[in-house]
């Protein structure tokens, strides 16, 4: 028997990583479909939809990049006293920054790629920039995902070339890690299975993250289980520092023996070729599973709230 309540399943939005949105949300909404009512709902601009209320409904979103993922949205949810799954607001303001998640990071004793950050107003010299950091150097913003304003550069002049296309945004300058791609999923604040990612390319970017067939997935990753339970810790540890809450998905770089963390995503891919459903399947979930398990803590705030009569 179904709920009394429907699960919005919403995705899409007004970032550049809209398409994959719409395919991750989608695939959300089939795999929901079979337990609960659900609502298949696209954003379209960054506004909370009119159509969403908070009695009677439960909001999954599947949103990528800006609005979606920066607590813009969630903040509004709030407001509007509507549950959602998924980090709070000021949880995800946190995740969206590079440049915050890094420095708590370093405060748990995590290693870090040393990095130099800036915005557009503020674009410094290449030489600047090298001289801190070297010539192999990885360059993005500080506030998007899905590898979205990605530049690898391994000599003055490219660098030179990449920053001069700078006017707008926050970004950050990374000594280039040349290690091995791994991420974990964290559900519930419990890490699962370790992934290795190896691209084809030799560079994770937004064509080898969405492209079928552009990169091998190792999972579980094989790795010392004591790199293993390293990365699992490190990846918990970094989840409840930055005040996450239901599931996220953490980046690591493994240089030798010492895995470098990169970032955290709030609010991961669920497309047939993202990771955290690789991930989970480690932990013995299939993707059911995994959706039904991502949305059940939303489910439980709501029916409290119900029960308290708010």
């Amino acid at each position: 028997m179904k709920e009394e309540f429907k699960i919005v399943v919403l995705c899409g939005g007004t970032s550049e990583e809209r398409s994959v949105s719409l395919r991750s949300g989608a695939a959300v909404a089939k795999a929901l479909g079979a337990a609960y009512e659900v609502e298949f709902l696209q954003l379209e601009a960054d506004s909370l939809p009119e159509s969403i209320e908070g009695q009677h409904s439960i909001v999954f979103p599947v949103l990528h990049g800006g609005f979606g993922e920066d607590g813009g949205l969630q903040a509004l949810f709030e407001a509007a006293e509507i549950e959602y799954c998924g980090s709070d607001a000021a949880s995800s303001r946190v995740c969206m920054n590079k440049d915050t998640t890094k420095a708590l990071a370093v405060k748990l004793g995590v290693a870090v790629p040393e990095c130099y950050f800036f915005d557009g107003n503020s674009v410094p010299l290449a030489d600047v920039v090298i001289a801190q950091l070297g010539t192999s150097l990885v360059l993005k913003p500080t506030d998007q995902g899905s590898s979205v304003g990605l530049y690898f550069t391994e000599n003055r002049s490219e660098l030179g070339v990449a920053l001069s296309h700078i006017d707008v945004g926050n970004w950050m300058v990374e000594r280039r890690i040349r290690g091995r791609e791994l991420t974990v999923g964290v559900l519930d604040g419990q890490a699962m299975g370790v992934v290795e990612v190896v691209s084809a390319s030799g560079v994770y970017d937004y064509a080898a993250k969405y492209t079928p067939g552009a990169s091998e997935y190792l999972y579980p990753a094989e790795l010392d289980p004591a790199i293993t339970d390293q990365i699992q810790r490190q990846a918990e540890s970094i989840f409840n520092a930055c005040g996450c809450r239901d599931f996220a998905r953490i980046d690591f770089l493994l240089e030798g023996s010492t895995p470098y963390f990169l970032e955290i995503n709030t609010l991961p891919g669920m497309t047939e070729t993202s990771l955290l459903p690789k991930s989970a399947s480690c932990a013995d979930y299939d993707f059911v599973g995994l959706v039904s398990a991502m949305v059940a803590p939303a489910i439980a705030r709501f029916k409290v709230k119900k029960g308290a009569g708010t």
